[in-house]
């Protein structure tokens, strides 16, 4: 016994009785709650209990080992880290042998409900968020004595605390790191949870250098439950905190307070230290509540304006000034990264003055008065009254379709080439947007600059004119601004067909320097590297880019796919060297892989062989990671991967719109439904008239039933392809899933059929639901004689002729020559199958017709087994 009587180990008791102050549970042997036993022993109020030791020294002798130990299934192998309210371990799962990190609440609060209730609340909520950079939880439960604990995923690689030093100089990374911190904020937003405690050292870091936020709602267990003095812990971590989390009640906390900690996170990593310093914490946050934030580039001048800015908006005291999302901070961040115009702005000279006013009122007064003096004064004497500009389009290029002026009709290919071209060399500039090819084909021949500028954004556009003959070629360009059609430059060239590479790379340079534009060294070698010195190689890879681009609602793809590859097999046979031309090559065998127009072995092994020329080629190039990204998704399904290579493409291809685009495919894929519609957004705006893109966007809409922005995307789509019929059915067959209207459908595809018979195969699809929706098997007679030879894929699954002839068999009533169909469909698809056993299409092609053939078990072990091979 110690002289104050306390045991020098005291054991919690796995039977629990009542305190004999307070009446509460105790687990302790000496009577009284552990609370009510360590405050006694603290204040010195106790009749046994007189003493001058600390709550630190005083809980150090409560017995409690730190590794060696069992707790539930796991092994205990030594403490990583403690808090105000809980001890964190690595531990070992015992079956399993995983390692994890395991969170348990501390003994001394082991009696104190509230406390109890609010940790196995907040773990649970934590368990149930599910994003990649979140660190997720593998397993809530409890110990013997009743004491919650959880597993989460154990993070080797330290966190942005340990990380924050070498981040410093790789602005850039930092950025990265901390989009996707917000991205997962946003998501947790999106759950119900604020985290209210974010700060470098609760951002983990993976193997793969990735960032997890941990300790989601530890600022809501830990609200008020001691006074500011006592323990500065209860509401976050000074330095880091919003404002208003110091006074404001935690249920009037809203998401700008973690917005707040997200920049104050940024600024540390910028600069090496938090926004506000001082003594002690009570000085933090006194500095936080009544000054603004320092600049950023007074402590880390060589960062840019731009980093700046985000971080101010981040850091307003006012949490309506903030971004009003975490989303919102992650789109700038993304925005800066890859080289656009961040949505912030800096704060006006106004606003400022009204800030410091509401800080020195006295002050404010008195200047206000002189103000209105010289005010009076300066109106009679004020003669000039000069309007600023209206706001005009962002300070981008476009560059049009070049005319061709030679008669020769395929001269229409090198006219694209030598603008497209140009377009490209642009497109790696950093500091330029550039429209992407896609939106500006539409206006070949227009000559309104500046209705083409407000359409497409921007305030420049370079056209021009090209012809070839007997081996020479003149080129004619003029950049105009489309602000006011004025002309900033113009020239002539006229040089041997040979120096075309040469041509396009004088005129990228040309245009870069009037508009004055930053280009970096590596930009500049980028710009001057041709594509390829084989014209012919050139003039193949043209076409087959060109059928690509081309592929929309009404395309035949698969026909135009092997087009395609056809073509450039022919560029790469003529210029073995030729990067570019590889990596469409291996985009258009995985599209058919993918599609399963052909889900071979074969194929995949003419998709790999074309990755591995790319990555011989240019191993470290931007398109070689983009082009690896696409491989991933197209012919693997590796989400995870194809976003890392993704990542490493945008830091050099900040104007490539299928960047955005791919990231949109993968967050769709994993759920992430308003992420895939920000990045669309984002490939919008780099190609604002691309018929794919905006299809996308609307098949998103539309699966997630926001029917109204799925009619006003297709609006866009048909203003794009006025005369394109498969869209226009298209929109007509959302209406009927939307209003249950058939009649805009009847409507629309009589009119296409009137108009051209030969649509029938574009859109029987939308026909057969319109018929089967309507019970009308003579109709449905009539879709089937239009229907593709061999059958038609539906959501990509291939259904051979003989299951639709099945389906209208059952239709009209006939269920043996129904059944006798789906049998001989079912044969069809096996030997599909057969041949290409991990066709998760077809796989679930069969358990379609398994079920219309009433075999319940093999449908759904079939359709179990296609979603083994791709399971989203």
């Amino acid at each position: 016994m110690s002289p104050s009587g306390i045991s020098l180990s005291l054991h919690l008791q796995s039977e629990s009785g009542s305190c004999a102050k307070c009446g509460s549970a105790s687990r302790v042997g000496r009577g009284l709650c552990l609370n009510c036993l360590l405050s006694t022993g603290i204040d010195g109020n106790g009749d046994h209990l007189q003493t001058e030791e600390t709550l630190d020294e005083l809980l150090g002798r409560i017995h409690g080992p730190d590794a060696d130990w069992l707790l539930g299934n796991y092994q205990i192998l030594e403490e990583i880290g403690r808090g105000g309210m809980g001890v964190i371990y690595r531990a070992r799962q015992r079956h399993s042998r995983r390692i994890v990190a395991l969170k348990r609440i501390l003994s001394c609060h082991a009696d104190a409900r509230e406390t109890l209730m609010r940790f196995r609340r907040e773990a649970q909520a934590a368990a149930k968020l599910d994003h990649p950079n979140i660190l997720p939880i593998y397993e809530v439960s409890e110990s013997e004595e009743g004491l919650p604990f959880f597993s989460m995923k154990f993070a080797g690689g330290g966190s942005l605390l340990e990380a924050a030093p070498a981040l410093r100089s790789e602005p850039h990374r930092a950025v990265a790191l901390m989009a996707k911190v917000a991205r997962a904020v946003q998501y947790a937003h999106g759950q119900g949870i604020l985290h209210r405690d974010l700060k470098p050292g609760n951002i983990l870091l993976d193997g793969h250098n990735e960032p997890l936020v941990s300790d989601f709602g530890l600022a809501k267990w830990l609200e008020p439950m001691g006074d500011l003095t006592r323990t500065p812990s209860i509401f976050g971590t000074p330095g880091y905190i919003a404002p208003e989390q110091v006074n404001g009640s935690a249920g009037k906390l809203t998401p700008a307070a973690d917005v707040y900690s997200l920049g104050a996170v940024l600024f540390h990593l910028l600069t090496g230290r938090p926004p506000f310093t001082g003594e002690h914490a009570l000085k933090v946050i006194q500095q936080a509540a009544e000054k603004p934030a320092p600049k950023l580039r007074t402590l880390a001048p060589p960062l840019d304006r731009d980093l700046e800015t985000i971080c101010a908006k981040c850091l307003e005291t006012e949490p309506h000034a903030r971004y009003h999302s975490a989303g919102e901070l992650a789109e700038d961040l993304e925005r800066w990264l890859g080289g656009h115009s961040i949505i912030a702005r800096p704060v006006s000279p106004p606003v400022r003055l009204w800030r410091w006013s509401r800080r020195n009122p006295m002050v404010a007064g008195m200047a206000a008065l002189l103000l209105t003096l010289g005010t009076a004064v300066g109106v009679l004497i004020w003669k000039n009254d000069v309007a600023p500009e209206n706001g005009g389009p962002a300070a981008g290029i476009a560059v049009l379709p070049f005319e061709s002026l030679s008669r020769d009709k395929d001269n229409m290919f090198f006219a694209d080439g030598v603008y497209d071209g140009i377009s490209t060399k642009l497109a790696k500039v950093a500091d330029l947007k550039i429209i992407s090819h896609n939106s500006v084909a539409k206006y070949r021949g227009a000559h309104n600059t500046q209705d083409i500028g407000r359409a497409l954004n921007v305030a420049y556009v370079l056209v021009g004119s090209v012809r070839r003959d007997a081996g020479r070629i003149h080129v004619n360009v003029q950049l105009i601004d489309t602000r006011n059609d004025s002309r900033l430059w113009a020239e002539e060239y006229d040089r041997d067909l040979n120096d075309v590479f040469a041509l396009q790379t004088r005129i990228a340079q040309k245009v870069a320097d009037r508009l004055r534009v930053n280009v970096s060294s590596t930009e500049k070698a980028a710009i001057q590297e041709p594509p390829t010195t084989d014209l012919i190689a050139y003039d193949a890879y043209l076409r087959g880019k060109d059928l690509i681009n081309d592929i929309s609602f009404s395309t035949r793809e698969k026909d135009d796919l092997l087009e395609a590859v056809r073509l450039l097999d022919q560029a790469v046979a003529h210029d073995p060297l030729f990067f570019d031309a590889y990596g469409e090559l291996a985009g258009a065998h995985d599209r058919i892989y993918f599609l399963g127009f052909d889900h071979t072995d074969a194929r995949l092994q003419l998709s790999e062989a074309a990755i591995q020329s790319v990555r011989r080629l240019r191993p470290a190039s931007g398109e070689t990671h983009l082009a690896l990204a696409q491989h991933l998704y197209w012919a693997y399904q590796n989400y995870d991967l194809a976003r890392e290579e993704l990542g490493a493409a945008r830091l050099t291809l900040p104007n490539e719109a299928r960047i955005p685009l791919l990231a949109a495919y993968i967050d769709r894929r994993q759920g992430r439904w308003d992420e895939s519609l920000d990045q669309m957004k984002q490939a919008l705006e780099l190609d604002p008239h691309n018929l794919s893109i905006l299809q996308q966007t609307s098949l998103t809409y539309q699966a997630l039933r926001r029917y109204k922005e799925t009619v006003a995307t297709l609006d866009k789509v048909m203003a794009i392809a006025p005369k394109d019929i498969a869209i226009k059915v298209w929109r007509a067959w959302v209406e009927l899933q939307w209003r249950a209207d058939p009649s805009p459908l009847h409507a629309t595809i009589e009119t296409a059929l009137t108009q051209d018979p030969k649509a029938a195969p574009y859109i029987v699809l939308q026909w057969f639901d319109l018929v089967f929706s309507e019970r009308n098997p003579a109709a449905a007679e009539r879709v089937l004689a239009s229907m593709p030879a061999g059958g038609g894929y539906d959501e990509n699954i291939p259904f051979p002729d003989s299951w639709w002839r099945g389906l209208v068999a059952r239709l009209r009533g006939d269920e043996p020559a129904a059944r006798a169909e789906f049998a001989s469909a079912r044969r069809e698809l096996e030997r599909i199958v057969r041949g290409q056993p991990d066709y998760a299409a077809a796989l679930c092609a069969i358990g379609v017709v398994d079920a219309a053939l009433g075999n319940k078990e093999d449908a759904i072990r079939e359709g179990h087994r296609a979603i083994e091979l791709i399971p989203v």
